[in-house]
């Protein structure tokens, strides 16, 4: 092609803006579509973050509600008890695949004989390993020396007479496009509630049929 010629199409596509939208929208579509993922992601984890949240509130509830009445004495929490509180709590997180990535560890904060703090007993649902962070079923038996659960600095502790359903869910999270960016996280949430009305807080009563959800 002679070198005027050559010009003369040079000239003619630098005037033509037929395709400007074109390319606007090729050089904008990478950063619109890493702003749309992300969304994805942010919503997803806070949703998450509700959802788990509500599910420790949950079982707190139904965990100090739950109780079989008996004639003349105290009523009874059971094992059946438990495994109804854990089944509710399956139910509501049923499309997270929970058992596979997360744990519920509920516990009885209660007083002991010397007037300490401790867990008089501790249940678990879920496969995953995670351990509650303020010590297993058994923890502050003895003395004054168990100082309570929750994170804050001065710990939850529960009254004479009666005691408090302390929650933790801990929860693989799993981001949905961000891996590289966001990464895997353990999200953790709590709730306590005293037990409504009265119980006989000595144990769990065992329940024919039903393995104890230990720890």
């Amino acid at each position: 092609m002679p070198l005027s010629g050559a010009k003369s199409v040079l000239r003619h596509l630098l005037r033509d803006s037929g395709a400007a939208t074109v390319v606007e929208i090729g050089l904008s579509l990478p950063l619109l579509m890493g702003l749309a993922v992300s969304g994805v992601d942010l919503v997803n984890l806070a949703t998450l973050h509700l959802r788990l949240n509500q599910l420790a509130i949950t079982v707190a509830d139904n965990a100090s509600r739950a109780k079989q009445t008996v004639v003349g004495g105290a009523p009874q929490f059971r094992e059946y008890d438990v495994d109804q509180v854990f089944t509710a709590a399956e139910l509501a997180v049923r499309d997270l695949d929970f058992p596979a990535h997360g744990r519920v560890i509920l516990s009885s904060l209660q007083v002991n004989a010397s007037g300490g703090q401790w867990i008089q007993w501790q249940r678990c649902w879920g496969s995953t390993d995670y351990a509650s962070r303020y010590g297993v079923q058994g923890s502050g038996a003895t003395g004054t020396t168990f100082p309570g659960m929750g994170q804050t600095t001065t710990k939850m502790t529960a009254d004479s007479g009666t005691a408090i359903m302390f929650v933790e869910v801990a929860y693989d999270y799993q981001p949905i496009f961000l891996s590289g960016v966001l990464g895997p996280k353990v999200i953790r949430k709590e709730a306590a509630l005293y037990v409504r009305d009265d119980r006989d807080l000595t144990k769990i009563y065992p329940t024919t049929g039903i393995t104890p959800e230990t720890c």
